[in-house]
């Protein structure tokens, strides 16, 4: 397992690499072909208040990278967002996988 972080305009901490590491661990632990996370967090001006803080996560498993984005209030929002759109991801490529 292995696990990339990035920072674009944020300040690098370890409290989000561990919390986003905890999630992104159960994703490994129930689906084994994932090979790798890369995570990036990134701030961006915007005129709501409930959005800025993005937190992008991109995995690589066999066939076509599963990626997913989301801008919430907080990093770990953002974080726990971006896991769970990737969870839908991964069913799906598990039952295709499956199915063959």
């Amino acid at each position: 397992m292995n696990i990339n972080f990035e920072y674009d305009d944020v300040k690098a901490s370890n409290r989000l690499e561990i919390m986003a590491a905890k999630k992104i661990e159960k994703l490994f632990d129930k689906y084994d072909f994932i090979v790798r996370a890369d995570v990036l967090f990134k701030t961006e001006n915007t005129s709501q208040p409930d959005t800025g803080m993005i937190c992008s996560i991109r995995l690589s498993a066999p066939g076509p990278r599963l990626y997913a984005v989301s801008s919430k209030n907080s990093f770990e929002a953002s974080i726990a967002e971006s896991v769970k759109d990737l969870q839908r991801q991964l069913q799906k490529r598990k039952a295709k996988m499956n199915a063959r």
